[in-house]
């Protein structure tokens, strides 16, 4: 397999590109179950999982998260 630099991907066109792009994912999903959190982002996740469960109705739903983004 020949070895490509990101100087080679932009000699792609945009369809290639992001088909490039969803096979790369693709091959890192398959392996996500092999991927080890830090300490700190452990820590970052269990904080905010505690602050969830101390006041789960703090916070926005999906939905208006959403319509808040696509709006800007």
């Amino acid at each position: 397999m020949r070895k490509i630099s990101a100087t080679d991907t932009l000699e792609l066109s945009i369809p290639e590109r992001i088909q490039l792009v969803e096979d790369i994912w693709d091959t890192i999903a398959a392996k996500a179950d092999t991927i080890e959190l830090s300490r700190e982002e452990k820590k970052i996740i269990d904080q905010r999982l505690d602050a969830y469960h101390k006041n789960p109705d703090f916070g926005s739903p999906w939905t208006d998260v959403f319509k808040r983004i696509v709006s800007k």
